[in-house]
Formats: C-alpha cells, structure tokens, sequence
C-alpha cells in the first residue's frame, strides 16, 4: 500500500468485507485512579478517539493492550501508571470451571426449576425506573427495623433449634428403652445447632442445603465407653465397641426418619454427625420463622408442620430464563436498569447517572459491524458490539455489555438488577459468554478466547479475573502471552514486570536480562486499592468522563530515549510510511511531507502513536488530521 494517496489505502477488515478504521491521537491522559484512589493524577495511558475501528484492528489493539470505553480507546502506560493493568485472556476450550463456579451454575439451575428460596421478594420492586429517593427511603424504613429484625431472628432460631433437640432427645430416649443403647447409663441432653453460611461453603459440594448438625452421637458414644469402662464390663476394648459414633448416628437418624417426613427435612448421618438439610431448597430468615412456628405449636398440630415455601416463589414454579443477544442500541429498559445498578451498587447520585453519560461509556461504539457471512469466517450473529440481556419470567435482570471479534468474545461490562444479587449474576454471566465461545467455535473456527478486560494484580477486588482459568496475561514489552501460574508470583513482587523475560530464561534462551537495563528499571512502587466487585470487568476508573482527567499534547517526549522503548519493537522512528488522513484523502506521511515540507512538532506525535500501536496497525490505520 506504501505510497498510494487513495482513499482504498485505509485500513479494511479481512473479516468485515469492508470498513476503514479513523483515530484522532489524544496524546497521553493523567486521571486520578479508580483502582488505588489515589489523589493525585497518578494514573497515565495514552488515549485515541476511534471515529471508526474494523472489528480486526480492534482485535489487534487489544493484543497490544487497548480497551475500549465507548469511542475512546486507551492504553495504560505501564512503566508509569499507578496500578499496572495487564490484558487478561483464556482459551475457553481449555477452561475448568471451579467449585464455586459449579455451584453459581447449579443455584441458577435451581431457581429456574423453582427449588431455590430467596430471602426476599424479588417482586418487590416490578418498575426497574423506580427513583432513587424511593430506593433511599425503603433502606431508611429497613435500617430502622433492623435492631428489631434481628431480635427476631435470634428467638426463630432458638425455637428452631431446641425444637429439633427435643425430638433427637425422644429419640434417644426411645432407642435406650429398646435396648438399642445401655439402660443403666444417664446419656447427654441433645444439642442441635445451626450451621452458618460460612461454614457450609468450606463443607463439600452440595453442604449449601445443611441448616442444622448435631454431635450428640460423639457425646454418646463417650458416655457408653466411660461408664464401661468404670464398671469392668465391657467385654470389647474401646477400638472394638460397635456403638462408635458413625453407628450411633446413623441409628438416631434411621429412627429420624418419621420426623424427617413431618418437616419437610432430610436427615442424614455423615461421619458421627447428625445433619439436618433442607429437602429441596435453602432455608432463609423468613422461612426459620414458619419452623418456629411449627415448633411452638402442640404435639398434635406437629403433623401439620413444614417448611411452607414463600408465596411470592412457590414450589414447583419453574421460571423461565432468555438469554437474548442484541446489537448495541440505546434501550430504555436497559438504561433503566443501568441507573439503578449505579444507585444501588455503586452509590452513585442520580445525577451522575445521566443517559448521556451511560450512552458514551456504553451504547456508544466505534466498531463496524459485520453481517454473517454463512461460512466459517464470521459467526452466526456477525462481529461487532453486543449487549446480552438476561430475562427471567420476561424482567430484564442483567445486561453484558460486550465485543465479538475475529479471535474472541471481549466482556467490556455487566449491571445487573440489585434484587438478584443472590444468583452471582456477574461469575454466573462469565460462564455464559465462556460457553457462548465454545460453542462458536465450531461455527467460526477463529474465536477461541474469552477477554476479561484488565487484570490488576495489586488491586484485590480484581485479582478474581484470575479465577477462570487456566488464564493467561499480556506482557506489556513483548506483547507474548504468559501463563498467569508463571506471572502470579513475579507479579507479587513488584507491579510492573516484563513477563515474557522469565518465559525466556525458563526456556534457557539466555541467562541475562533480556531487557535494556534502563528499561528494566523504568517502573513504578506506588501503593495499590480499588474498588470493584465480581461482575465488573471494566471497573471504575475505566470510563473516559472523569473532569479530573489532563490530557497532555502527544509532542512533549524529547525523543526515543525519553519515550520509553515500550516495545522490543522498538522501530527505528521512521515514520514515513504511517498513512494519514486529511479532509477527506488518505495518504502517506511521506507524499504528504513532499507537499508541506518536514514539520518536527507533527513528527514526534506519529514516533509516538507508531510505538503505542505498533508498526503494522500504524500503516494500516487512518491518523486522523482533520
């Protein structure tokens, strides 16, 4: 293409069939940071304005460590950013979902099949556009019962709990008249305690449904072998006494059984201990109130005791769950929900929550799109900017916000609706749109990987990227990928390291550092925080609004030394052959420097632009001059 001054020199998109990618150069952006909450502007990238982008030279934008923010494309600079932010990535056919995961697909399941009880309504709030004074003063109204609620909640459980010893007591009793245990031996009270959340997850898979465990079974084995022991009678040593507390137990929750039925309870014995599960669905707040109830009344009202499910989800409604994918369009639905995640989640005011604002950072997009083709070079919905709603009974409860490109699925961000926090929305969508990749990849052979955005390691609300792995990060020299098991612990050294040396020196390829030593030591210690949760990819700070932000013009490096040699690639500053775009033509620096003469100012932007976006791409796409 060198030399050409048509307007066919801009870039075309081998997948798109068409198209031309246009950036205007935004020099280099300081904002103070999202991530550490730093004051001061310690947070520096270099910053593009896309007018229009080919879905391929986004693609290999991200490989060199883009993003995208509604038009605003940036890069972080990483020997001198704050809070360096490595590009993320897994090859979705290789992904092994963990435990955890596994049981955010299963709890998804569950309350689709209607088997999943909630502690609150999510009914309660029907219109997604309800005003953030009405949110305020429904949390108003509840911290003020709060105190109470409490109180309340402590007394169910008490009710709860000694109803349940009660029962393993007559148990016992009628196990020690049968003969099954030692008459002549005073055996312990029963106590049945409740489990708490946090112990259930450390417990296996499937523990999610223990409520309440006793170990009496252990007390009365203990009981039996001491009074045994004391009388000289036991005709078995210890080792040998077949009323250890696995047989006991399981004995107590055979004879169980009956009130098992009663309750709506599954009793079973696990190593010595009695434990309570819910037959078919967790146990909240509200439903502890109904055992309470149940285990106040008479003996003969008992039988008439269950665990009554809530009647805003009654058992056995299934609920319906569209995924629908939809291309980036302004919807006021989704807009509505947007503002409500931001109020809720974020404690965002209402009036930073403008649909300008939410159009810019997420609507806005300069990717062209591409219709499918109806063979194996483009997917079945095209390449371009989606956003993939998550409905349920017809309510809009999530939205992903997301690129599909040649080589992968890119999550840029998700909301979702406050009411559904208890389904994990955020990992639950990641592990839709990992599924979506795979199953794609039969269609379009090229779209294997999964982005996850920007991996900062020493910010740790975003090192949960890491948990879809086997993972892999971008070194921000080579631009190589780099297992993330061989980056973690470099990484928990220092901030900024070039992860494709130690790749290198794995291999044996040198045993010096593969690094100019005045690049090596170009990096930075500052201290590191953020916020974010698991359904952010793009986390704040990531957005291109802040008032806060300084954009410095693109000429105030002195020249290759001082701009850091970012790349290996490190090109020799001969920038002739970068192709340029002026009222309208698109021609090369160097047919438009035989028309105007040499213009130094001009020149030290393009060295810059040619080392942030590589060689190739700054050959291949328009430089905007106006």
């Amino acid at each position: 293409m060198a030399g050409k001054t048509r307007k066919s020199e801009a870039s075309t998109s081998s997948s798109s069939g068409g198209g031309e990618t246009v950036v205007s150069d935004c020099g280099r952006r300081k904002s103070s940071c999202g991530y550490c909450k730093s004051t001061s502007r310690t947070s520096v990238s270099h910053g593009l304005w896309a007018h229009s982008i080919t879905v391929d030279d986004y693609q290999d934008l991200l490989d060199r460590g883009w993003r995208r923010s509604g038009s605003f494309l940036y890069k972080p600079e990483m020997e001198k950013t704050c809070c360096p932010s490595y590009t993320i990535r897994l090859r979705a056919s290789d992904f092994v979902p963990s435990k955890e995961q596994q049981r955010v697909s299963k709890r998804m399941q569950r309350f689709v099949d209607g088997t999943l009880e909630v502690k609150k309504s999510v009914e309660a709030t029907k219109d997604p556009s309800i005003s953030a004074s009405a949110c305020s003063e429904a949390s108003s109204s509840g911290t003020k019962e709060s105190l109470s609620n409490k109180n309340k909640e402590k007394n169910v459980g008490d009710h709860i709990t000694n109803y349940l010893s009660e029962q393993v007591d007559n148990v016992i009793r009628t196990c020690s008249e049968s003969g099954q245990f030692p008459c002549s031996v005073q055996l312990p009270k029963a106590s049945v305690k409740k489990v708490s959340q946090a112990k259930r997850k450390l417990l296996v898979e499937g523990a999610e449904d223990l409520m309440y465990s006793s170990s009496i079974a252990f007390q009365i084995a203990a009981t039996i072998r001491k009074a045994q022991s004391i009388a000289k009678d036991a005709s078995r040593s210890a080792e040998d006494n077949p009323l250890s507390p696995k047989i006991i137990a399981e004995k107590l929750a055979a004879s169980l059984d009956q009130l098992a039925n009663i309750n709506g309870l599954a009793i079973r014995a696990c190593n010595g201990h009695i434990n309570f599960y819910t037959a078919t669905t967790q146990v909240s707040s509200n439903e502890d109130s109904h055992i309470a109830l149940g285990a106040q009344e008479s003996a003969t009202e008992r039988k008439d005791f269950s665990l009554r499910k809530s009647s805003v989800h009654p058992q056995g409604k299934r609920r319906r769950l569209d995924i629908r994918l939809k291309r980036s369009s302004f919807d006021p639905e989704e807009f509505a929900l947007y503002r409500r995640y931001q109020i809720n989640v974020h404690n965002d005011t209402l009036d930073l929550v403008s649909e300008s604002s939410y159009r810019r950072f997420l609507v806005d997009t300069p990717l062209v799109p591409v219709q499918p083709t109806g063979d194996s070079r483009v997917p079945p919905c095209g390449f371009g900017s989606f956003h993939q709603q998550y409905v349920i009974d017809g309510r809009l409860v999530a939205v992903g916000v997301i690129d599909i490109l040649p080589k992968c699925l890119s999550s840029k961000y998700l909301f979702w609706d406050p009411d559904f926090a208890f389904l994990s929305l955020g990992k639950y969508s990641a592990l839709q749109e990992i599924g979506w990749v795979k199953e794609n990849e039969v269609h379009c052979p090229s779209l294997q990987y999964y982005y996850l955005g920007y991996y900062i390691h020493s910010c740790s609300k975003m090192r949960y990227k890491a948990a879809y792995c086997p993972s892999e990060l971008l070194c921000p020299l080579r631009y190589q990928w780099v297992p993330f098991d061989i980056a973690r612990p470099l990484l928990d050294r220092k901030p900024y390291v070039v992860l494709s040396d130690f790749v290198l020196l794995q291999n044996g390829e040198s045993s010096q550092p593969l690094v100019p030593e005045n690049v090596m030591e170009v990096q930075g210690d500052e201290n590191h925080n953020e916020d974010s949760n698991d359904v952010l990819i793009d986390g704040g700070g990531d957005d291109d609004e802040d008032d806060d932000d300084e954009f410095e013009s693109s000429d105030d490096d002195s020249g290759p030394d001082s701009i850091g040699q970012t790349s290996v690639e490190v090109e020799n500053g001969n920038v002739s052959d970068i192709l340029i775009g002026l009222k309208g033509s698109r021609l090369r620096y160097k047919d438009l420097q035989r028309a105007i003469g040499p213009g130094e100012r001009l020149e030290s932007q393009l060295r810059r632009y040619k080392r942030v976006v590589g060689e190739k791409l700054s050959e291949r796409m328009v430089y905007s001059l106006g």
